[in-house]
């Protein structure tokens, strides 16, 4: 870590830790391809209270003209509304298919984040057991008695082995 970015974290630990979250976030949305986009971009106005008016006006539009509601409009589409239905099961299978592009995009970005957060709590974990094991040597050094906690400090100043952990977590956790 270079020394400005050592001084930024000192000066404000939090708009540091916002604002590289922020860019991470920014990448992962240049990160995508154009038919992501398209797709995000047609996801986000189907899920708004805009899509759903529309579609209940063009609804009632519909059934409207088609059942002879309005004098002297012949009807092109009679009760049982067939178009109708082959438009709507149309839309439906394209706004399926954009939501799960979309999904399928969220689903990759989440792990990429799970990622890295398992690698920042390995690192942590890292660096808590040196310290630990320095400050158990910087005790012993001085002379400063450390029996009564020395158990416990010595199970965490181990490595922790990941592997160990998660199979000991797999047999542990219920099957679902």
């Amino acid at each position: 870590m270079n020394k400005t970015v050592s001084d930024q974290i000192a000066k404000n630990p939090t708009q540091f830790n916002i604002a590289a979250i922020a860019k991470l976030e920014e990448e992962a949305l240049d990160r995508r391809t154009a038919t992501e986009r398209d797709s995000d971009t047609i996801v986000k106005f189907i899920g708004s209270v805009k899509f759903l008016v529309l579609h209940v006006i063009l609804v009632l539009t519909w059934i409207t003209l088609n059942l002879n509601l309005i004098p002297n409009l012949k009807s092109f589409d009679p009760f049982p509304f067939g178009i109708l239905a082959l438009f709507v099961a149309s839309e439906s299978v394209f706004l399926t298919i954009c939501v799960l592009i979309s999904q399928n995009r969220m689903a990759r970005q989440a792990e990429r984040r799970s990622h890295l957060d398992l690698q920042v709590g390995m690192l942590a974990e890292q660096e808590l057991t040196m310290m630990l094991q320095m400050l158990q040597k910087l005790c012993q050094h001085s002379g400063v008695d450390v029996k009564s906690a020395n158990q416990q400090v010595q199970g965490f100043s181990e490595t922790t082995d990941v592997h160990k952990l998660a199979t000991e977590l797999e047999e542990k956790l219920p099957e679902r």
